[in-house]
């Protein structure tokens, strides 16, 4: 059957500068590591994707539409219908004085994040800084390499490859994670590993927040999503022993003649 909008697939991808070949991003651990992009906090294997969702650019949508499992497909976008064309405003130049008070040493290719955006540092000279606001493959034409592997009709599946797209904690296994389902509600109890991130409390909201949005945008019958924190005492076996050590044992009652 011909995938269509809000479908959920397992997508295997392969996205290259059209120009240079140079991998940017991909699905497959040996494609990664032959380019130098591999990645060790990421696990590689088929995404999830919600089709017509915020999950990739939109071109890369309209082409996934209408094709089938086990299809192959390359294709081709322009840049300005990929990652835009390069936008000379977002280049700022700032003053070496504002990164000595932060007692910061800007070097050629620093990543740095200016009010919520990053940049890249391009040019150091003549006491001010030069970065580079645009998206790093701003400008380039690419090109997409995908592999339809799988459909998933099971609700509960789906939310569990949203939460590996978007949740963004490598120690948390989606497989102990359990999703419940009733009446328009999807109740999630993550794995307990995921109350122990070092990131903070606004990045776990927002992580959940994409998660519950993609669901009820793109899961029909989901109205609601709730995520819930469990904590629960463990019961260790020094515990378990020292209860059995100390139950009680009522006392023998003895007879006038026995005493």
């Amino acid at each position: 059957m011909p995938i269509d909008d809000k479908d959920f697939v397992k997508l295997n991808y392969t996205g290259r500068v059209k120009e240079t070949g140079d991998v940017f991003d991909t699905t497959y651990e040996d494609v990664a590591e032959e380019a130098g992009i591999k990645n060790d906090q990421k696990d590689y294997h088929p995404m999830v994707l919600a089709v017509g969702s915020s999950q990739l650019i939109p071109k890369l949508h309209d082409e996934i539409k209408g094709l089938e499992v086990g299809d192959k497909k390359t294709v081709e976008i322009p840049c300005e219908d990929a990652f835009g064309k390069r936008d000379p405003s977002l280049i700022k130049l700032i003053p070496m004085k504002e990164f000595k008070r932060q007692n910061i040493k800007p070097f050629v290719g620093m990543p740095l994040t200016l009010e919520g955006n990053p940049g890249v540092v391009r040019t150091i000279s003549g006491g001010r800084v030069r970065v580079d606001f645009n998206h790093e493959l701003a400008g380039k034409d690419i090109v997409y390499d995908l592999e339809i592997v799988d459909t998933i009709q099971d609700d509960a599946e789906k939310i569990k490859g949203l939460i590996e797209v978007y949740y963004g904690n490598p120690n948390l296994d989606v497989e102990k994670t359990e999703i419940e389902i009733e009446d328009g509600v999807a109740k999630i109890t993550l794995d307990k590993l995921s109350g122990f991130e070092q990131r903070t409390v606004q990045e776990v909201t927002l992580s959940k927040f994409r998660v519950a949005r993609e669901t009820y945008e793109n899961i029909e019958g989901i109205e609601k999503v709730q995520f819930i924190d469990e904590f629960e005492k463990p019961e260790s076996e020094e515990e378990t022993e020292e209860d059995a050590d100390s139950e009680e044992v009522a006392p023998e009652v003895l007879s006038d003649d026995e005493e």
